[in-house]
This record gives C-alpha cells, sequence and structure tokens, in this order.
C-alpha cells in the first residue's frame, strides 16, 4: 500500500540524487560503457533488490530499524520511504558500475591469495559480531548470510571474485559518505535509526558494523546474477 504526505525532495531524497549522478554521466565512458548493461539489472534488481525491501519492510515493523519523518519525503510503501525502497536500485547500481570499472581499466588478475586473505579476515571479523550480540537480529541476519556466502566463495572461487573484492573495497569510500550521512554524520538525528539491543553497538563513527555486511551481502547478490547473465550470453554466442 502507498500512502503519501507530500512530494516535496527530502534530504534523504537529495543523498540518493547525488550519489547515482556520478556514476550515471560517467556509464556513457566508452572504455567502460556501463550503459549497455543496464538490462542485466532488471534481474538483479527484481530478485535481489526484492527479497531485500521484504527483509526492509519486516525489520522495520518489528522496530529493528526505522526512518525518521523529518527527512523523508513523505511518499510510502508499506512502512518504507520511497527513499528507502529507491535505495536497492541506486545503490546496487553504483556498486556494479565501480566493479565494470575495475575490469575496464584495472583489468585484475583473479588472486587466490587476496580472496583467501579478504575472506578469512571478513568471516574473523564476522564471527566476532555474532559472539558480541548472539540475539541481535541485524547481527544474526545480515552478518549471518555474508558468512554462508565467504564460505562458500572460499569452497568454490569465481573467476570474477578479485574483482569484486577489489570492487568493494572501493564501495567502502562513498559508502562511508552515504551511510554516515543516513546515519546522523551531518544531522542532529539519523535518517536511520537502530534498535540498540538488536546490533552490537560497534560502529565507524556513526554507522553500524553491520552494515559492512549487510552491503556485501546485497553487492554479491547482484554481482552474481550480473555475472550469470554475462555467462549465458557468451554461452550463446
Amino acid at each position: 500500500m502507498v500512502s503519501a504526505k507530500n512530494q516535496n525532495m527530502s534530504y534523504y531524497g537529495y543523498i540518493l540524487l547525488f550519489s547515482f549522478l556520478g556514476p550515471l554521466c560517467l556509464s556513457f565512458d566508452k572504455k567502460v560503457a556501463y550503459y549497455k548493461h543496464v538490462p542485466r539489472l532488471i534481474l538483479p534488481t527484481i530478485l535481489v533488490s526484492g527479497l531485500f525491501i521484504v527483509w526492509d519492510q519486516w525489520f522495520t515493523e518489528r522496530g529493528i530499524w526505522g526512518f525518521n519523518p523529518k527527512y523523508v519525503g513523505g511518499l510510502y510503501l508499506g512502512r518504507l520511504p520511497l527513499e528507502e525502497v529507491l535505495f536497492f536500485v541506486v545503490v546496487p547500481y553504483n556498486c556494479l558500475f565501480i566493479y565494470e570499472v575495475v575490469a575496464a581499466y584495472f583489468k585484475p588478475v583473479n588472486s587466490p591469495p587476496l580472496n583467501k586473505g579478504f575472506l578469512l579476515m571478513f568471516i574473523f571479523f564476522g564471527a566476532i559480531l555474532l559472539y558480541q550480540t548472539p540475539g541481535g537480529w541485524y547481527p544474526s541476519t545480515a552478518v549471518t548470510l555474508a558468512l554462508v556466502t565467504s564460505f562458500a566463495l572460499l569452497i568454490r572461487p569465481p573467476s570474477w571474485l578479485s574483482q569484486y573484492i577489489i570492487a568493494y573495497l572501493i564501495c567502502l569510500i562513498p559508502f562511508l559518505v552515504v551511510n554516515g550521512l543516513l546515519t546522523g554524520a551531518a544531522t542532529n538525528n539519523p535518517v536511520v535509526w537502530y534498535n540498540e539491543s538488536e546490533f552490537s553497538g560497534w560502529r565507524i563513527l556513526t554507522i553500524p558494523v553491520e552494515d559492512l555486511y549487510y552491503n556485501f551481502d546485497l553487492f554479491i547478490g547482484f554481482t552474481l546474477l550480473f555475472e550469470l547473465q554475462k555467462n549465458r550470453l557468451s554461452f550463446r554466442k
């Protein structure tokens, strides 16, 4: 159900808009030609973003996190402001843009030492988060899913894993900016608030550490479907 209060551009809306403008304009760079891959984003957006929106809606209903009405425009899909729904379109688009830039400009060779080192470290810190808050819904879901995925990647690493890891690490820079703005780095109150009892309490400035694992889950889901479509097209050729 969609409800509306007003149609003014919100603080959250401006964050999404300005984070989207750069990748959108650079999508026409001849070397990357990201615009050609946009059709391959349709399936991940439907499946992965759809799943995350359901997850987001459920957490919002349970009071695990929520949204400050002062910083959103007033259009809602269920309990989620429209800006939060658009987050699951804009952020994966931007992350996959960086993923394709890494491929076009750096042409990374798949590196087993890099893959193993990153995943083991990621698993180690994730395990600490789970130990810190064994009953917290946020680490129990986001971190556990990331750890299961990381173990699967260790056992059977895809050929694009190093490219993904490099892109993920680069994405941490805009991630810290955008998530910082959403969690109160530049405002008196956060756009997105978190129930303190449902996460570890560890933050990077204002950002819950679990967000690193949540974004990993979202990005890896998009990348997997993105690459599966690429391989299917190559096989047909």
